[in-house]
């Protein structure tokens, strides 16, 4: 019986820990699209109706939000998307500028045919989402691009760190890619950083994709 019993115990957790991971990636999405802003409490209450699930996996998916940054937990008023100070923000880029510049490194000395290919498509795709004026397509594909690089890079805990940093930089870095001259601007540097990958020269390639997360915080910085 007590077997039994353990069986039934063991499916109910791993149940109610596949619907709390559920919800951390829809809590997570929602945050980075900035359907709850920053500074913006998490109720509870209305994300259990509006996700149909009780509200215990909504607030052990805050939990998990909180260990990667995007959630801070205020004593006896619940858990808030996180507001980057000025501070938290030029560590975010700088950090970002130093991971990416190794990712990109890493990948000089191992990039293969099909990776060259893969990167190069999305450069393509992102200049023609410049040329017709798609901003938050634009948006995505730069994403996937730099998460690209990490992953192909082949070092798996720098691809770790550096989404991690990116989530987290991505609650203040909407704004930033705004307007043709940006875009444009962004992506000669993404190709930059992919002619760095192709010729096979690490230093130049982390120099190249270093340079470009720099960039991307002071165009940052003139937003504000």
């Amino acid at each position: 019986m007590q077997s039994g019993a353990d069986s039934s115990n063991g499916t109910t957790l791993r149940r109610h820990g596949s619907l709390t991971a559920t919800v951390h990636t829809q809590l997570e999405a929602m945050i980075l699209r900035g359907d709850i802003a920053p500074g913006e409490r998490l109720n509870e209450q209305f994300l259990s109706s509006q996700l149909g699930v009780s509200r215990g996996p909504v607030r052990e998916a805050a939990r998990l939000l909180e260990q990667d940054g995007l959630v801070t937990s205020v004593a006896n008023q619940g858990a808030f998307v996180r507001q980057l100070s000025l501070e938290d923000a030029l560590e975010l880029y700088d950090l970002r500028a130093t991971i990416a510049g190794y990712a990109c490194s890493c990948l000089a000395t191992r990039a293969t045919e099909s990776d060259l290919t893969e990167l190069r498509a999305l450069v393509q795709k992102m200049q023609d989402c410049i040329d017709s004026d798609e901003e938050e397509t634009y948006f995505r594909l730069n994403l996937l691009f730099h998460d690209r690089i990490a992953v192909l890079s082949g070092a798996s805990r720098t691809a770790r760190i550096y989404s991690a940093l990116d989530k987290q930089v991505r609650l203040l870095r909407r704004r930033v890619l705004r307007g043709d001259e940006s875009m444009r601007f962004s992506n000669e540097e993404h190709r930059e950083i992919l002619a760095a990958i192709e010729s096979g020269d690490a230093g130049r390639a982390r120099e190249a994709a270093e340079k470009h997360h720099i960039n991307g915080k002071r165009r940052w910085i003139n937003t504000l």
